[in-house]
Protein backbone atom coordinates (compact mmCIF):
# COMPACT_ATOMS: atom_id res chain seq x y z
CA UNK A 1 0.00 0.00 0.00
CA UNK A 2 1.40 3.43 -0.89
CA UNK A 3 1.39 6.29 1.61
CA UNK A 4 2.38 9.83 0.76
CA UNK A 5 3.83 11.94 3.55
CA UNK A 6 3.57 15.68 3.00
CA UNK A 7 6.77 17.66 3.45
CA UNK A 8 6.94 19.87 6.52
CA UNK A 9 9.31 22.37 8.10
CA UNK A 10 11.62 22.43 5.10
CA UNK A 11 11.56 18.64 4.71
CA UNK A 12 10.60 17.36 1.23
CA UNK A 13 7.50 15.19 0.67
CA UNK A 14 8.03 11.44 0.79
CA UNK A 15 6.21 8.27 -0.26
CA UNK A 16 6.22 4.82 1.34
CA UNK A 17 5.48 2.01 -1.10
CA UNK A 18 5.99 -1.67 -1.83
CA UNK A 19 7.04 -2.13 -5.45
CA UNK A 20 7.59 -5.04 -7.80
CA UNK A 21 10.95 -4.84 -9.54
CA UNK A 22 10.85 -3.84 -13.23
CA UNK A 23 13.42 -5.07 -15.71
CA UNK A 24 15.82 -7.95 -15.26
CA UNK A 25 16.32 -9.06 -11.70
CA UNK A 26 17.05 -12.74 -11.39
CA UNK A 27 15.50 -14.45 -8.40
CA UNK A 28 17.51 -13.82 -5.27
CA UNK A 29 18.13 -16.65 -2.82
CA UNK A 30 16.82 -16.37 0.75
CA UNK A 31 20.42 -16.15 1.83
CA UNK A 32 21.06 -13.10 -0.42
CA UNK A 33 17.91 -11.38 0.81
CA UNK A 34 18.96 -12.04 4.41
CA UNK A 35 22.36 -10.48 3.75
CA UNK A 36 20.75 -7.36 2.27
CA UNK A 37 18.54 -7.10 5.33
CA UNK A 38 21.37 -7.65 7.75
CA UNK A 39 21.75 -4.01 8.63
CA UNK A 40 24.54 -4.34 11.16
CA UNK A 41 26.90 -7.10 10.14
CA UNK A 42 27.83 -6.80 6.52
CA UNK A 43 27.45 -3.08 5.95
CA UNK A 44 25.53 -4.09 2.82
CA UNK A 45 22.34 -2.46 4.03
CA UNK A 46 24.02 0.93 4.50
CA UNK A 47 25.49 0.64 1.00
CA UNK A 48 22.11 -0.37 -0.45
CA UNK A 49 20.39 2.53 1.31
CA UNK A 50 22.94 5.06 0.05
CA UNK A 51 22.85 3.87 -3.57
CA UNK A 52 19.04 3.51 -3.58
CA UNK A 53 18.57 7.06 -2.28
CA UNK A 54 20.90 8.35 -5.02
CA UNK A 55 18.72 6.66 -7.66
CA UNK A 56 15.47 7.91 -6.11
CA UNK A 57 16.77 11.50 -6.12
CA UNK A 58 17.88 11.10 -9.73
CA UNK A 59 18.20 14.53 -11.32
CA UNK A 60 18.91 16.35 -8.05
CA UNK A 61 21.74 18.83 -8.22
CA UNK A 62 24.07 18.47 -5.26
CA UNK A 63 27.54 17.02 -4.94
CA UNK A 64 27.59 16.61 -1.19
CA UNK A 65 26.66 13.02 -0.32
CA UNK A 66 25.67 14.06 3.20
CA UNK A 67 22.95 16.56 2.30
CA UNK A 68 20.88 13.76 0.78
CA UNK A 69 20.59 11.91 4.08
CA UNK A 70 19.91 15.15 5.93
CA UNK A 71 16.95 15.73 3.59
CA UNK A 72 15.63 12.16 3.88
CA UNK A 73 16.74 10.99 7.34
CA UNK A 74 13.90 8.45 7.66
CA UNK A 75 14.42 6.85 4.27
CA UNK A 76 14.83 3.08 4.31
CA UNK A 77 14.75 0.25 1.80
CA UNK A 78 14.09 -3.43 2.48
CA UNK A 79 14.15 -6.32 0.04
CA UNK A 80 11.38 -8.78 0.90
CA UNK A 81 11.46 -12.41 -0.14
CA UNK A 82 8.13 -13.71 -1.37
CA UNK A 83 7.43 -17.07 -2.92
CA UNK A 84 6.69 -15.43 -6.26
CA UNK A 85 9.92 -13.46 -6.22
CA UNK A 86 11.01 -10.35 -4.39
CA UNK A 87 9.41 -7.03 -3.53
CA UNK A 88 11.22 -3.83 -2.69
CA UNK A 89 9.80 -1.91 0.24
CA UNK A 90 10.56 1.80 0.41
CA UNK A 91 9.82 3.90 3.49
CA UNK A 92 9.85 7.71 3.32
CA UNK A 93 11.30 7.69 -0.20
CA UNK A 94 11.58 10.98 -2.15
CA UNK A 95 8.18 11.82 -3.64
CA UNK A 96 9.85 13.03 -6.87
CA UNK A 97 10.43 9.37 -7.83
CA UNK A 98 6.65 8.77 -8.04
CA UNK A 99 3.81 9.94 -10.26
CA UNK A 100 0.35 9.73 -8.68
CA UNK A 101 1.65 7.17 -6.21
CA UNK A 102 3.31 4.95 -8.87
CA UNK A 103 7.08 4.76 -9.08
CA UNK A 104 8.53 6.03 -12.38
CA UNK A 105 9.48 2.99 -14.42
CA UNK A 106 13.01 4.18 -15.25
CA UNK A 107 13.72 4.76 -11.57
CA UNK A 108 12.34 1.33 -10.72
CA UNK A 109 14.77 -0.19 -13.25
CA UNK A 110 17.72 1.73 -11.79
CA UNK A 111 16.70 0.61 -8.32
CA UNK A 112 16.74 -3.01 -9.52
CA UNK A 113 20.25 -2.42 -10.93
CA UNK A 114 21.38 -1.20 -7.49
CA UNK A 115 20.03 -4.32 -5.74
CA UNK A 116 21.40 -6.60 -8.45
CA UNK A 117 24.95 -5.21 -8.44
CA UNK A 118 25.31 -4.94 -4.68
CA UNK A 119 24.08 -8.52 -4.16
CA UNK A 120 26.09 -9.96 -7.05
CA UNK A 121 29.39 -8.32 -6.18
CA UNK A 122 29.18 -9.07 -2.46
CA UNK A 123 28.14 -12.70 -3.09
CA UNK A 124 30.97 -13.24 -5.57
CA UNK A 125 33.54 -11.63 -3.29
CA UNK A 126 32.37 -13.66 -0.33
CA UNK A 127 32.37 -16.95 -2.24
CA UNK A 128 35.76 -16.23 -3.74
CA UNK A 129 34.17 -16.03 -7.19
CA UNK A 130 36.62 -13.27 -8.18
CA UNK A 131 40.36 -13.77 -8.15
CA UNK A 132 41.59 -10.28 -7.30
CA UNK A 133 45.27 -11.07 -6.85
CA UNK A 134 46.41 -10.69 -10.43
CA UNK A 135 45.68 -8.67 -13.51
CA UNK A 136 43.84 -11.45 -15.37
CA UNK A 137 41.56 -12.10 -12.39
CA UNK A 138 40.75 -8.42 -11.99
CA UNK A 139 39.83 -8.06 -15.66
CA UNK A 140 37.62 -11.15 -15.38
CA UNK A 141 35.88 -9.63 -12.36
CA UNK A 142 35.10 -6.51 -14.42
CA UNK A 143 33.84 -8.71 -17.26
CA UNK A 144 31.65 -10.84 -14.96
CA UNK A 145 30.04 -7.82 -13.28
CA UNK A 146 29.23 -6.28 -16.69
CA UNK A 147 27.97 -9.59 -18.03
CA UNK A 148 25.74 -10.14 -14.99
CA UNK A 149 24.33 -6.65 -15.53
CA UNK A 150 23.52 -7.71 -19.14
CA UNK A 151 25.43 -4.77 -20.51
CA UNK A 152 27.70 -6.72 -22.87
CA UNK A 153 25.87 -7.18 -26.16
CA UNK A 154 27.34 -9.45 -28.83
CA UNK A 155 26.48 -9.13 -32.54
CA UNK A 156 26.47 -5.32 -32.47
CA UNK A 157 28.97 -3.46 -34.63
CA UNK A 158 31.26 -1.21 -32.58
CA UNK A 159 29.26 1.95 -31.82
CA UNK A 160 29.73 2.70 -28.12
CA UNK A 161 31.19 6.11 -27.34
CA UNK A 162 32.20 6.72 -23.73
CA UNK A 163 31.89 10.38 -22.72
CA UNK A 164 33.91 11.71 -19.81
CA UNK A 165 33.69 15.19 -18.31
CA UNK A 166 32.75 17.12 -15.21
CA UNK A 167 29.53 17.12 -13.22
CA UNK A 168 30.19 20.80 -12.45
CA UNK A 169 30.35 22.55 -15.84
CA UNK A 170 29.07 25.83 -17.23
CA UNK A 171 25.80 26.12 -19.16
CA UNK A 172 27.69 26.70 -22.44
CA UNK A 173 29.70 23.55 -21.89
CA UNK A 174 26.58 21.56 -21.01
CA UNK A 175 24.79 22.71 -24.19
CA UNK A 176 27.88 21.76 -26.16
CA UNK A 177 27.91 18.21 -24.73
CA UNK A 178 24.28 17.90 -25.88
CA UNK A 179 25.22 19.00 -29.41
CA UNK A 180 28.01 16.44 -29.58
CA UNK A 181 25.69 13.71 -28.26
CA UNK A 182 23.15 14.74 -30.90
CA UNK A 183 25.74 14.34 -33.68
CA UNK A 184 26.70 10.90 -32.33
CA UNK A 185 23.03 9.89 -32.17
CA UNK A 186 22.43 10.89 -35.80
CA UNK A 187 25.28 8.54 -36.74
CA UNK A 188 23.85 5.60 -34.77
CA UNK A 189 26.20 5.76 -31.81
CA UNK A 190 25.22 4.62 -28.32
CA UNK A 191 26.42 6.57 -25.30
CA UNK A 192 28.09 5.48 -22.07
CA UNK A 193 28.98 7.95 -19.29
CA UNK A 194 29.62 8.10 -15.56
CA UNK A 195 25.83 8.47 -15.24
CA UNK A 196 25.68 11.75 -13.27
CA UNK A 197 24.74 15.33 -14.20
CA UNK A 198 26.66 17.81 -16.39
CA UNK A 199 28.89 16.29 -19.07
CA UNK A 200 27.52 12.85 -18.18
CA UNK A 201 23.91 13.82 -18.85
CA UNK A 202 24.28 16.19 -21.85
CA UNK A 203 25.53 13.66 -24.43
CA UNK A 204 22.72 11.24 -23.53
CA UNK A 205 20.14 14.00 -23.82
CA UNK A 206 21.40 15.05 -27.25
CA UNK A 207 21.59 11.45 -28.47
CA UNK A 208 18.01 10.76 -27.31
CA UNK A 209 16.64 13.40 -29.68
CA UNK A 210 18.81 12.24 -32.59
CA UNK A 211 17.89 8.59 -32.02
CA UNK A 212 14.20 9.57 -32.07
CA UNK A 213 14.71 11.44 -35.36
CA UNK A 214 16.45 8.44 -36.88
CA UNK A 215 13.66 6.18 -35.51
CA UNK A 216 16.36 4.12 -33.89
CA UNK A 217 15.22 1.53 -31.36
CA UNK A 218 17.03 -0.31 -28.55
CA UNK A 219 19.25 2.64 -27.79
CA UNK A 220 21.75 2.23 -25.01
CA UNK A 221 22.44 4.97 -22.47
CA UNK A 222 24.82 3.20 -20.13
CA UNK A 223 25.83 4.67 -16.78
CA UNK A 224 28.82 3.20 -14.96
CA UNK A 225 29.36 4.35 -11.38
CA UNK A 226 30.74 3.15 -8.05
CA UNK A 227 29.41 3.34 -4.48
CA UNK A 228 31.67 6.20 -3.31
CA UNK A 229 30.56 8.44 -6.19
CA UNK A 230 26.91 7.54 -6.80
CA UNK A 231 25.69 9.60 -3.84
CA UNK A 232 27.53 12.68 -5.11
CA UNK A 233 26.54 12.14 -8.75
CA UNK A 234 23.15 10.46 -8.74
CA UNK A 235 22.20 8.79 -12.05
CA UNK A 236 20.53 11.10 -14.54
CA UNK A 237 17.05 9.98 -15.67
CA UNK A 238 18.10 9.05 -19.23
CA UNK A 239 20.39 6.21 -18.12
CA UNK A 240 18.63 2.99 -19.15
CA UNK A 241 21.39 0.59 -18.14
CA UNK A 242 23.13 1.24 -14.85
CA UNK A 243 25.98 -0.75 -13.38
CA UNK A 244 27.67 -0.12 -10.03
CA UNK A 245 31.28 -1.31 -10.05
CA UNK A 246 32.83 -2.02 -6.64
CA UNK A 247 35.52 0.71 -6.83
CA UNK A 248 36.89 3.49 -9.01
CA UNK A 249 39.58 1.31 -10.63
CA UNK A 250 37.07 -1.29 -11.81
CA UNK A 251 34.81 1.52 -12.99
CA UNK A 252 37.65 2.98 -15.07
CA UNK A 253 38.57 -0.43 -16.47
CA UNK A 254 34.91 -1.05 -17.39
CA UNK A 255 34.83 2.24 -19.35
CA UNK A 256 38.03 1.47 -21.21
CA UNK A 257 37.20 -2.18 -21.99
CA UNK A 258 33.69 -1.35 -23.23
CA UNK A 259 34.49 1.82 -25.18
CA UNK A 260 35.06 1.83 -28.91
CA UNK A 261 36.19 5.41 -28.52
CA UNK A 262 36.28 8.06 -25.79
CA UNK A 263 35.39 11.74 -25.85
CA UNK A 264 36.52 13.99 -23.03
CA UNK A 265 34.58 17.17 -22.25
CA UNK A 266 35.81 19.82 -19.81
CA UNK A 267 35.78 18.74 -16.21
CA UNK A 268 37.78 18.93 -13.02
CA UNK A 269 40.03 16.57 -11.13
CA UNK A 270 37.87 13.49 -11.83
CA UNK A 271 38.22 14.12 -15.56
CA UNK A 272 41.98 14.67 -15.23
CA UNK A 273 42.12 11.34 -13.36
CA UNK A 274 40.30 9.59 -16.22
CA UNK A 275 42.58 11.14 -18.86
CA UNK A 276 45.73 10.06 -16.99
CA UNK A 277 44.35 6.57 -16.46
CA UNK A 278 43.69 6.06 -20.17
CA UNK A 279 46.91 7.72 -21.38
CA UNK A 280 48.93 5.70 -18.88
CA UNK A 281 47.50 2.54 -20.47
CA UNK A 282 47.97 3.74 -24.06
CA UNK A 283 51.61 4.71 -23.29
CA UNK A 284 52.37 1.17 -22.10
CA UNK A 285 54.69 -0.44 -24.67
CA UNK A 286 52.43 -3.55 -24.88
CA UNK A 287 49.58 -1.41 -26.23
CA UNK A 288 51.48 0.15 -29.11
CA UNK A 289 49.42 -0.37 -32.24
CA UNK A 290 46.04 -0.88 -30.51
CA UNK A 291 43.76 1.78 -32.07
CA UNK A 292 41.84 3.81 -29.49
CA UNK A 293 40.16 7.03 -30.64
CA UNK A 294 40.44 9.70 -27.94
CA UNK A 295 39.11 13.21 -28.56
CA UNK A 296 39.17 16.21 -26.19
CA UNK A 297 36.46 18.71 -27.06
CA UNK A 298 34.53 21.67 -25.75
CA UNK A 299 33.01 24.98 -26.89
CA UNK A 300 35.35 27.84 -27.73
CA UNK A 301 34.99 29.19 -24.17
CA UNK A 302 36.74 26.01 -22.95
CA UNK A 303 39.71 26.14 -25.33
CA UNK A 304 41.96 27.32 -22.47
CA UNK A 305 40.98 24.31 -20.37
CA UNK A 306 42.33 21.86 -22.94
CA UNK A 307 45.43 24.00 -23.59
CA UNK A 308 46.23 23.68 -19.88
CA UNK A 309 45.64 19.92 -19.83
CA UNK A 310 47.67 19.52 -23.03
CA UNK A 311 50.56 21.54 -21.55
CA UNK A 312 50.49 19.57 -18.31
CA UNK A 313 50.42 16.18 -20.09
CA UNK A 314 53.32 17.09 -22.41
CA UNK A 315 55.41 18.43 -19.52
CA UNK A 316 54.83 15.41 -17.27
CA UNK A 317 54.70 12.59 -19.84
CA UNK A 318 56.70 13.96 -22.78
CA UNK A 319 55.67 15.54 -26.11
CA UNK A 320 54.86 12.17 -27.74
CA UNK A 321 51.86 11.74 -25.45
CA UNK A 322 49.96 14.09 -27.78
CA UNK A 323 49.95 11.38 -30.49
CA UNK A 324 47.30 9.56 -28.46
CA UNK A 325 44.61 12.26 -28.56
CA UNK A 326 43.24 15.00 -30.75
CA UNK A 327 41.72 18.26 -29.57
CA UNK A 328 38.67 19.62 -31.43
CA UNK A 329 37.26 22.97 -30.34
CA UNK A 330 33.71 24.08 -30.98
CA UNK A 331 32.75 21.66 -33.77
CA UNK A 332 30.34 18.86 -32.71
CA UNK A 333 29.96 17.43 -36.22
CA UNK A 334 33.75 17.23 -36.67
CA UNK A 335 34.01 15.36 -33.35
CA UNK A 336 31.39 12.84 -34.48
CA UNK A 337 33.00 12.36 -37.89
CA UNK A 338 36.45 11.85 -36.35
CA UNK A 339 34.96 9.34 -33.90
CA UNK A 340 33.20 7.37 -36.67
CA UNK A 341 36.50 7.19 -38.53
CA UNK A 342 38.36 6.10 -35.39
CA UNK A 343 35.77 3.45 -34.54
CA UNK A 344 36.07 2.11 -38.08
CA UNK A 345 39.77 1.46 -37.41
CA UNK A 346 38.85 -0.23 -34.12
CA UNK A 347 36.37 -2.48 -35.95
CA UNK A 348 38.93 -3.54 -38.55
CA UNK A 349 41.57 -4.14 -35.89
CA UNK A 350 39.20 -6.29 -33.81
CA UNK A 351 38.27 -8.31 -36.92
CA UNK A 352 41.96 -8.82 -37.78
CA UNK A 353 42.88 -9.90 -34.26
CA UNK A 354 39.64 -11.89 -33.69
CA UNK A 355 38.90 -9.77 -30.61
CA UNK A 356 35.36 -9.31 -29.31
CA UNK A 357 33.48 -6.16 -30.29
CA UNK A 358 31.79 -5.87 -26.89
CA UNK A 359 34.84 -6.12 -24.59
CA UNK A 360 38.38 -5.01 -25.35
CA UNK A 361 40.40 -8.01 -24.18
CA UNK A 362 43.48 -7.02 -26.18
CA UNK A 363 44.30 -3.90 -24.17
CA UNK A 364 46.97 -4.54 -21.57
CA UNK A 365 46.01 -2.81 -18.31
CA UNK A 366 48.94 -3.02 -15.87
CA UNK A 367 48.28 -4.27 -12.33
CA UNK A 368 49.26 -0.86 -10.90
CA UNK A 369 46.25 0.67 -12.70
CA UNK A 370 43.88 -1.98 -11.37
CA UNK A 371 44.87 -2.01 -7.71
CA UNK A 372 42.40 -0.03 -5.62
CA UNK A 373 44.08 3.11 -4.25
CA UNK A 374 42.93 4.23 -0.80
CA UNK A 375 43.74 7.91 -0.57
CA UNK A 376 45.03 8.21 3.00
CA UNK A 377 47.32 11.08 4.01
CA UNK A 378 50.22 8.63 4.07
CA UNK A 379 49.44 7.13 0.64
CA UNK A 380 49.14 10.60 -0.92
CA UNK A 381 52.53 11.65 0.51
CA UNK A 382 54.14 8.45 -0.82
CA UNK A 383 53.34 9.09 -4.52
CA UNK A 384 56.48 9.26 -6.68
CA UNK A 385 55.75 12.25 -8.91
CA UNK A 386 58.99 12.73 -10.82
CA UNK A 387 60.22 12.10 -14.33
CA UNK A 388 62.93 9.59 -15.11
CA UNK A 389 60.68 6.58 -14.45
CA UNK A 390 58.59 4.74 -17.08
CA UNK A 391 55.91 7.16 -18.29
CA UNK A 392 53.01 4.79 -17.74
CA UNK A 393 54.12 4.42 -14.08
CA UNK A 394 54.29 8.20 -13.59
CA UNK A 395 50.84 8.49 -15.22
CA UNK A 396 49.53 5.88 -12.75
CA UNK A 397 50.81 7.90 -9.76
CA UNK A 398 49.48 11.19 -11.17
CA UNK A 399 46.12 9.45 -11.60
CA UNK A 400 46.25 8.48 -7.92
CA UNK A 401 46.99 12.07 -6.90
CA UNK A 402 43.87 13.27 -8.74
CA UNK A 403 41.89 10.33 -7.33
CA UNK A 404 42.79 11.47 -3.81
CA UNK A 405 41.63 15.01 -4.54
CA UNK A 406 38.30 13.67 -5.90
CA UNK A 407 37.89 11.70 -2.66
CA UNK A 408 38.71 14.76 -0.56
CA UNK A 409 36.19 16.82 -2.54
CA UNK A 410 33.13 14.56 -2.77
CA UNK A 411 33.54 11.11 -1.19
CA UNK A 412 32.27 10.79 2.33
CA UNK A 413 35.34 8.90 3.56
CA UNK A 414 37.73 11.42 1.99
CA UNK A 415 35.80 14.46 3.21
CA UNK A 416 35.95 13.07 6.77
CA UNK A 417 39.70 12.31 6.55
CA UNK A 418 40.37 15.93 5.50
CA UNK A 419 38.18 17.27 8.31
CA UNK A 420 40.11 15.20 10.84
CA UNK A 421 43.71 15.51 9.59
CA UNK A 422 43.80 18.59 7.36
CA UNK A 423 44.63 18.68 3.64
CA UNK A 424 46.56 15.98 1.76
CA UNK A 425 50.21 16.77 0.98
CA UNK A 426 51.22 16.07 -2.62
CA UNK A 427 54.98 16.18 -3.16
CA UNK A 428 57.25 15.64 -6.15
CA UNK A 429 59.59 17.12 -8.76
CA UNK A 430 59.44 20.92 -8.75
CA UNK A 431 58.47 21.38 -12.45
CA UNK A 432 55.66 18.84 -12.30
CA UNK A 433 54.40 20.23 -8.99
CA UNK A 434 54.33 23.80 -10.31
CA UNK A 435 52.38 22.65 -13.38
CA UNK A 436 50.04 20.57 -11.20
CA UNK A 437 49.48 23.51 -8.87
CA UNK A 438 48.69 25.84 -11.79
CA UNK A 439 46.25 23.28 -13.21
CA UNK A 440 44.47 22.83 -9.87
CA UNK A 441 44.35 26.60 -9.30
CA UNK A 442 42.71 26.98 -12.70
CA UNK A 443 40.12 24.30 -11.82
CA UNK A 444 39.29 26.23 -8.64
CA UNK A 445 38.99 29.60 -10.37
CA UNK A 446 36.83 28.08 -13.13
CA UNK A 447 34.53 26.50 -10.47
CA UNK A 448 35.37 23.00 -11.66
CA UNK A 449 35.95 21.67 -8.15
CA UNK A 450 32.45 22.11 -6.82
CA UNK A 451 28.99 22.80 -8.16
CA UNK A 452 28.38 26.55 -8.47
CA UNK A 453 26.07 28.10 -5.91
CA UNK A 454 27.47 26.04 -3.05
CA UNK A 455 29.99 27.25 -0.51
CA UNK A 456 33.38 28.57 -1.67
CA UNK A 457 35.85 25.80 -2.47
CA UNK A 458 38.39 25.03 0.25
CA UNK A 459 41.27 22.98 -1.19
CA UNK A 460 41.65 19.50 0.30
CA UNK A 461 45.32 19.35 -0.75
CA UNK A 462 48.65 21.20 -0.43
CA UNK A 463 51.12 20.97 -3.30
CA UNK A 464 54.79 20.74 -2.31
CA UNK A 465 57.91 20.62 -4.46
CA UNK A 466 60.63 18.40 -2.98
CA UNK A 467 59.37 19.02 0.55
CA UNK A 468 58.63 22.76 0.27
CA UNK A 469 55.16 24.18 -0.35
CA UNK A 470 54.89 25.65 -3.86
CA UNK A 471 54.16 29.34 -4.16
CA UNK A 472 50.54 29.83 -5.27
CA UNK A 473 50.25 30.38 -9.01
CA UNK A 474 50.10 34.07 -9.83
Amino acid sequence: MNHTHAGHAGKPATVSARISPAGGLDILSRNEVARLRDASGSGLHALLRRCALAVLTSGNISDDPRTMFEQYPDFDIQVLQQDRGIKIELSHAPAQAFVDGQIIRGINELLVAVVRDIVYVSTQLEQGGFDLDDTVGLTHAVFEILRNARILKPHIDPNLVVCWGGHSISRDEYEYTKSVGYQFGLRGMDICTGCGPGAMKGPMKGATIAHAKQRRRNNRYIGITEPGIIAAESPNPIVNQLVIMPDIEKRLEAFVRMAHGIVVFPGGVGTAEEILYLLGILLHPDNAGVPFPLIFTGPKQSAAYFEQIDRFLKLALGEEVAQHYQIVVDDPAAVARAMVKGIDKVRNHRLDTKDAFFFNWALDIPFAFQLPFRPTHEAMRALALHRGRPRHELAADLRRAFSGIVAGNVKEEGVRAIEQNGPFDIDGEADIMRALDALLQAFVSQHRMKLPGGSAYVPCYRVRAEGKETAPAA
